[in-house]
């Protein structure tokens, strides 16, 4: 039943969203070009906050715990596990001051509208998966633009999404070239629940009626672990609070 009453209203919402995408991909083609960075930042948290309504139209709510605990004036790299796009767009908007960057894979670089240019612009590390050599350069660059600006990247390490909400295999070469080149950076583990429900019929329609939480972990300084600590106490604090 949820599926079929989902569906007119699914169709709105796609609708909307794809709009957007469109509407802002010159805005932050001016924003970038004309007044640089800081405008062009503005820009794509603005989107994301419009995205993130459009699905209020389904009846999805959202709520980030413990936000405060997040270091200031810090490098950061966010470690989270990975469910649907909205934990992309509920990363940008609800921790937008800590100019969070992603790692990408490079299909996500080209040919969509407003995605494709922000990560080309921002300062995403943009990856392809299918060669490790091309990857390594890549991340290296994002942790020293962290480490310089104090800025946070964001990784997930499973990746892919999970379809069902079970964490698949984290990996750790990507969080180690991070903390290589970012070592007065924080480790900071985020759980995120019900995300996948946002898509549990696929592509279309939407699932209604859901909570994503966005869980934020006690912060972790590089300098304090080994790595192989780091990464345990990373992944154990994010997979013990998924639902």
């Amino acid at each position: 039943m949820e599926k079929i009453i989902s569906y007119p209203i699914s169709a709105i919402a796609m609708l909307l969203f794809l709009l957007l995408l469109v509407v802002f991909h010159p805005i932050q083609w001016i924003c970038f070009t004309v007044f640089g960075y800081q405008a062009h930042k503005k820009s794509v948290d603005y989107l994301n906050l419009c995205l993130l309504r459009i699905a209020h139209i389904l009846g999805t709510t959202y709520k980030i715990e413990n936000r405060e605990a997040i270091p200031k004036n810090v490098p950061l790299i966010m470690v989270a596990n990975h469910q649907s796009l909205y934990d992309i767009i509920g990363i940008i908007w609800f921790l937008r001051k800590f100019h969070p960057k992603f790692v990408s894979k490079k299909e996500l670089a080209k040919g969509i509208p407003s995605i494709s240019y922000n990560l080309r612009k921002s300062g995403a590390a943009i990856i392809d998966r299918k060669d490790p050599k091309q990857a390594i350069p890549e991340i290296k660059k994002l942790g020293e633009y962290i480490e310089l600006h104090k800025r946070s990247a964001v990784i997930f390490p499973e990746g892919t999404r999970s379809k069902t909400g079970q964490p698949k295999e984290f990996a750790q070469s990507g969080l180690k070239i991070l903390c290589k080149y970012a070592p007065s950076a924080y480790v900071v583990p985020i759980t995120i629940n019900n995300s996948w429900k946002f898509v549990k019929f696929g592509f279309f329609p939407f699932g209604l009626g859901n909570r994503l939480t966005f869980t934020v972990h006690k912060p972790m300084a590089v300098r304090d672990f080994s790595f192989e600590e780091l990464m345990a106490k990373t992944e154990a604090s994010i997979v013990n609070s998924i639902i």
